[in-house]
């Protein structure tokens, strides 16, 4: 066990460092110079020349790369082009809205769709099954955005129910911080939820037609038991992977969301830095978001040592 976390765990260098090459690459190589944009329209030639100078942007591309990931090893990100602070001081600043905003959305998600999904396994065929799959298709169907200014317009601004835009941090107190975060998280759980619904019900419908399920109810046992105990345990492993592949697409719509309900998290400060061209800031929020992907992945593989008893021996 000790030996499969460690082999992990240095697996993800090789992953990360591949992760930074293209980023750095597709930055550089893109359309666009920092210096002009700090510099501003009025700026002349000669001055964009020495702000690109003080940036070290005048420099080969290996000389960069290679200052950078010295840097990167040092537990350095460098420092802002735009903002003028160290990278890991704005991460730090900015994670307290994008962690609250995932774990939120993560909870709604997996509390909702895992009922759903099981039910509609159980009523095969009926009218809940088929809604679910509507619903389930208009999820993927609708982008973040669409879907946010629709409840915008109808809980905020018809109802009155939640704030439209800002974010209160946990410090000012915790109904606030939930009152402004509850509708940023109702948004991008849905299409989370499409998908964890939609893959627990083909998982627990592919469990249901096996013997020990038969088995089970020819005992007597009570239908939840059944569903539950028997067939949802045993459907948990895929169950448990869509939820990390599902990562993936809520680092994505955390970036979207953010911006529409002006919340001053990673997402937000990553559409800053892209208009910006910083650079440092693009860079180290990747990093760190590929980071947690392969940390929560790492996770999952490890929760399924204790999901299905099987994969132990």
């Amino acid at each position: 066990m000790l030996g499969f976390i460690l082999r992990r765990l240095l697996a993800t260098i090789p992953v990360l460092l591949i992760v930074a090459v293209l980023v750095f690459l597709m930055l550089r190589l893109t359309p666009g110079d920092p210096a002009a944009i700090l510099a501003g329209d009025a700026a002349s030639s000669e001055q964009i020349a020495e702000i690109r100078a003080s940036l070290g942007l005048d420099r080969p591309l290996p000389v960069q790369f290679a200052i950078w990931i010295g840097n990167l090893a040092r537990g350095e990100l460098g420092q802002s082009y735009f903002y003028k602070m160290q990278v890991t001081q704005l991460i730090g600043q900015r994670l307290e809205p994008t962690m609250a905003l995932a774990t939120l959305t993560i909870f709604f998600a997996v509390v909702v769709s895992i009922p759903l999904g099981v039910l509609a396994a159980w009523r095969f065929g009926g009218w809940f099954d088929r809604a679910l799959m509507g619903f389930s298709v208009l999820g993927f169907s609708v982008p973040v955005f669409v879907l946010a200014y629709i409840l915008i317009w109808i809980v905020s601004l018809q109802l009155g129910w939640f704030p439209v835009q800002g974010y209160r941090r946990l410090a000012d107190g915790f109904f606030p911080f939930l009152h402004h975060l509850i509708l940023p998280a109702l948004t991008l759980s849905v299409i989370y939820i499409a998908l964890i619904a939609r893959v627990t019900r083909a998982s627990v419908l592919e469990a249901l037609g096996e013997d020990y399920v038969r088995t089970a109810r020819a005992k007597g046992l009570p239908e939840i038991r059944v569903l539950v105990r028997h067939a949802l345990a045993n459907a948990a492993v895929p169950i448990a992977t869509v939820i990390g592949i599902g990562i993936a697409i809520l680092i994505g719509g955390v970036v979207v969301t953010e911006s529409v309900y002006a919340i001053p998290g990673l997402g937000r400060l990553t559409v800053d830095a892209v208009l910006a061209r910083d650079f440092p800031t693009i860079q180290g929020v990747i990093l760190f978001f590929s980071f947690i992907y392969v940390l929560v992945n790492l996770v999952i593989d490890l929760s399924y040592v204790f999901l299905d008893p099987r994969i132990r021996y």
